[in-house]
């Protein structure tokens, strides 16, 4: 078993840029690092509708043990709402604490659109679906989260997240 592995937690409000910042950890982190997006596990693998009692939770902590026994370090990306993923939390907390680094963006809906059309499923929903999705200020609790502001570069973010987790 590795029981050093560490997971990397990103949140936020769609359209904020977790899965550019994640993709790009997972290259900086290289051979070992395993990506989890919640999106393609929920919207493309299972083709489940997000909530309480998602279907998604059973196949992500699966996911997400299998990167604790297998690899260094496991990135989990996504909306993630803290209510209907709460159990996911628990677990990961048990399986991984002390080795948590999460994150949470916390970026306005207005920077959210314009981030959202750079994308290249841009067109698959818009302002209308993002309004319905918005969740401001939707923290853990269980789990301290460090911001990740608007005004966050790229390049900044992975930065600080990467130093984050090779600094312990």
């Amino acid at each position: 078993m590795n029981k050093k592995s560490k997971i990397i937690i990103l949140r936020g409000n769609s359209g904020s840029g977790k899965t550019t910042v994640a993709k790009s950890l997972q290259n900086r982190f290289g051979h070992g690092t395993l990506l989890i997006s919640q999106d393609v596990i929920r919207r493309e693998m299972l083709w489940v509708k997000d909530g309480m009692g998602t279907q998604a939770v059973p196949l992500l902590l699966g996911l997400i043990k299998y990167g604790k026994e297998n690899c260094d370090i496991v990135i989990l990306e996504g909306i993630l709402n803290s209510n209907w993923y709460k159990e996911l939390f628990e677990q990961i907390k048990l399986e991984f604490d002390p080795w948590i680094y999460a994150y949470y963006y916390e970026i306005p809906f207005e920077e959210t659109l314009i981030r959202h059309q750079t994308k290249p499923n841009c067109d698959d929903f818009g302002e209308e679906e993002m309004k319905h999705w918005w969740n401001e200020k939707d923290y853990i609790g269980i789990i301290p989260e460090k911001t990740i502001a608007a005004d966050f570069s790229l390049d900044r973010t992975v930065d600080m997240i990467f130093e984050d987790v090779i600094s312990d």
